[in-house]
């Protein structure tokens, strides 16, 4: 079952509270999504290591229910 853009945007606040989210459906099939996010959190974080914070806030959920997710991250 794809996992909607809502739930996507509510499990990463709940891990990165000041973050602003866009998401992005590529395809239309709620399914393949492009995300920005932006959050002080990342300061002083590599790429890599702003990343792993965002696949750790989908708990499980990227290769299940979320089948691809292409990430860029930016800071506050």
């Amino acid at each position: 079952m794809p996992l909607p853009i809502e739930e996507i945007k509510k499990l990463i606040k709940e891990s990165i509270p000041d973050a602003s989210i866009e998401i992005k459906d590529l395809m239309g099939d709620n399914n393949h999504y492009s995300a920005i996010i932006r959050s002080k959190i990342f300061n002083n974080l590599n790429k890599i290591e702003q990343h792993k914070l965002v696949y750790k806030s989908l708990k499980g959920k990227m290769g299940n229910e979320l089948h691809a997710l292409s990430i860029t991250t930016e800071t506050k």
